[in-house]
């Protein structure tokens, strides 16, 4: 099973988007800011790190970073609402995917599932 690391510091938004990935058949371990998150970026289970990237104590392209020396095979995968922050985050992560807030649920899952092969299945639905 795909594991999805989720960091995400608004509850409403974070229990959304759990929620929404682990119907779509992953193991979500989900946490409320970055720092809270490097523990388990440092354990090296994780297939992916979906991260909004404003955050307090560690934003999401600091935890990115971290990611990319202690976990290399983990992919990145932002969510943000601000477009500034969307060129920063290209700027200093550029291997990782950005998905602009506002957007669907279904959007979302779909492009986790393209990350990881998966677009065969997301059609069918």
């Amino acid at each position: 099973m795909i594991r999805i690391l989720l960091a995400e510091d608004d509850d409403v938004m974070r229990e959304y988007l759990a929620r929404a990935l682990t119907s779509a058949g992953y193991h979500v371990t989900a946490v409320d800011r970055g720092t809270a998150a490097v523990p388990y970026i440092d354990s090296g289970i994780f297939d992916l790190l979906l991260s909004d990237i404003v955050m307090p104590e560690m934003d999401g392209i600091e935890l990115a970073q971290h990611t990319a020396k202690v976990a290399p095979q983990t992919q990145v995968m932002f969510i943000t609402g601000f477009a500034a922050v969307s060129l920063r985050a290209e700027e200093n992560v550029p291997q990782a995917k950005l998905l602009s807030k506002p957007f669907h649920l279904k959007d979302l899952v779909r492009e986790v599932d393209n990350l990881f092969g998966r677009a065969d299945r997301s059609s069918q639905q």
